[in-house]
Parts: structure tokens; sequence; C-alpha cells
């Protein structure tokens, strides 16, 4: 297992590991999945500021975490967001855990202090979105701090949206 920084030439796959979830899923509330020339930006803007990680196994990219603002304003620049896709076969090997270590690590390195996860939560869980990644990331160590109820529909379905918190400054 090898854990590095992602580079916009690793778009095809991590777009590739990303639609599933667009598609299939209401863990991302995106409706269409971006063109690769929009991934690719969007990795390239990430790493201006942020750490933007994939893990490979035997040369094969199995997932990817990043971190991103939390907010715009100046005040917010000691908090990020952080976000984490890992391949639809790829669960269960301890991936999730390893990226967000060394994620934490490398953040914790430039200073940063909060860290967020925004989650799509289900009213009721169904075939698109359980609470897999909230128990993720209380696993993780981070804490439940609020939650916004009904506020984004895909599938014709409501689902909350929750936030939750790790200090690590």
């Amino acid at each position: 297992m090898k854990i590095r920084s992602a580079a916009a030439a690793d778009a095809p796959r991590l777009l590739e590991i990303y639609s599933w979830y667009v598609e299939n899923t209401a863990i991302t509330f995106e409706y269409v999945t971006p063109s690769p020339a929009e991934f690719a930006a969007r990795i390239t803007g990430t790493l201006k500021r942020f750490p933007y990680l994939v893990l490979e196994e035997d040369g094969v990219i199995q997932g990817y975490a990043y971190a991103g603002p939390f907010q715009s304003r100046a005040a917010y620049s000691h908090c990020c967001e952080l976000s984490i896709y890992l391949d639809r076969s790829a669960k269960g090997h301890g991936y999730g855990r390893k990226l967000y270590e060394v994620l934490e690590n490398e953040l914790r390195d430039l200073g940063f202090l909060n860290l967020y996860a925004c989650i799509g939560d289900p009213v009721t869980e169904d075939e698109y979105l359980t609470r897999n990644s909230e128990q993720f990331h209380q696993h993780m160590g981070f804490t439940k701090i609020g939650t916004f109820h009904r506020c984004g529909r895909k599938f014709n379905r409501w689902y909350n949206m929750i936030y939750m918190e790790k200090i690590i400054g």
C-alpha cells in the first residue's frame, strides 16, 4: 500500500471511483458526474492550498481523500473540510482509516486545528444512503455537531446533512 499526493493525471481513475457515487448514491449530492477536465481542475485547485491524497495497492488507486476550505472568510483559515471516496470494491481493507490518518497528520503539520466533515444523512436508511460515513467518522474521532434537516434532494427523496468535527490542535 502506498499513499501519495494526487496529480491531475490521476483524474480519470479518481473520476471512475467518484462517478459511481454520483450516479448510484446520495453520498454526494452532486447530480452529474464532472468531466475529466473539470475533475483534473478540482485536483489542481485543491493542491494549491490543501493535501489531496491517493492510496494505491499494487499500482491501482483504491481511494482518495482531500481537504478543502471550511468557509471562505479569513477567520476560518485554521479550519478545513475533508472528503474521502474509496473504490466500491475496496472497503474493509482499512484504506479509509489509513488515508484519513495521513491526511490528518499533513493538515496538523500545515497548522490546521479543526477538521469538519459534511455528510449526507438519511432520514431513513435506503438503497442510496446509509449511516456508514457517520460511523466511519465517529471511529476516526469526529463528533456530530449539527443536523440540517431535509436540505438535500436526490433520487426524488429528501436527505439530511450532518456536520462532524474533530479538533486536532
